[in-house]
């Protein structure tokens, strides 16, 4: 479980997240949607302990962030930021093997292999193993940052808008795959998303973010309505409900 009581942060003087409380239950998918600036990726930072918490306080089961060693949390919680340098020499593999550095700092063991072979299975990166990522399309280097993540096998993997950048069938693929994991490896997933339709069709819960607060929490059905378009994004398209899933009409 994920608790956040009474966070706020500042960036100079000005304010990025206000008296944030949020408890996320262990298990599924969170998506965190709202407009440019809510402060989606600083919330996602501070839970990574990315950034120092200013205020407020932070617990992702028994740890606390800012308090506990930095290797105890990397075997609890990954995270791939919006931003992430990548060696392009590197190949598919030993990308993927970088998020088993939490486990042998250095000194691969077998059980390591046999991550990351299964990371690269998981993610249909296994043919594409050996090459380098500088030939890779842009959609097969974020699965495969994705899955370096995936191979840390932490309980919570967080995710800062992966599919920037994606075409609508690999960014449906990253989805369907993020979605098997919560279901089927006991996965907790938090993941910024912009796209709302994504959000609805694939999270289990929403939480909705602006201008640094969380304005509306709950499950896709609930969330995702017209009030909530004109409140949150300042937009007025309709929302349908198709197939039991709520669609934004673009």
């Amino acid at each position: 479980m994920i608790i956040v009581t009474d966070l706020s942060h500042k960036i100079g003087t000005a304010p990025i997240l206000q008296d944030i409380n949020m408890t996320l239950e262990k298990g599924g998918v969170t998506a965190l949607i709202g407009p440019n600036g809510a402060g989606k990726s600083t919330l996602l930072s501070l839970i990574a302990r990315l950034v120092p918490i200013q205020t407020g306080r932070i617990t992702v089961d028994d740890l606390t962030i800012g308090a506990c060693p930095t290797d105890v949390l990397a075997r609890t919680l990954a995270i791939l930021p919006q931003v992430i340098d990548t060696a392009p020499l590197l190949s598919v593999r030993e990308l993927v093997g970088f998020g088993r550095y939490p486990y042998h700092k250095g000194r691969p063991t077998a059980e390591d292999h046999a991550k990351v072979d299964y990371a690269l299975e998981t993610f249909q990166l296994t043919p594409l193993a050996d090459r380098r990522l500088e030939t890779l399309s842009g959609g097969q280097r974020q699965r495969a940052q994705v899955a370096m993540t995936f191979a840390q096998d932490t309980d919570y993997i967080l995710l800062d808008e992966p599919l920037n950048n994606l075409d609508i069938a690999a960014s449906r693929s990253l989805m369907a795959i993020l979605r098997d994991l919560a279901a089927t490896h006991s996965r907790t997933i938090v993941i910024v998303l912009h796209d709302i339709n994504y959000a609805a069709a694939y999270a289990d819960q929403i939480v909705a973010m602006k201008s640094g607060q969380i304005v509306a929490t709950g499950s896709p059905e609930a969330i995702v309505t017209d009030r909530l378009l004109q409140d949150v994004f300042q937009t007025d398209p309709k929302v349908h409900c198709l197939n039991g899933k709520m669609m934004v009409q673009v």
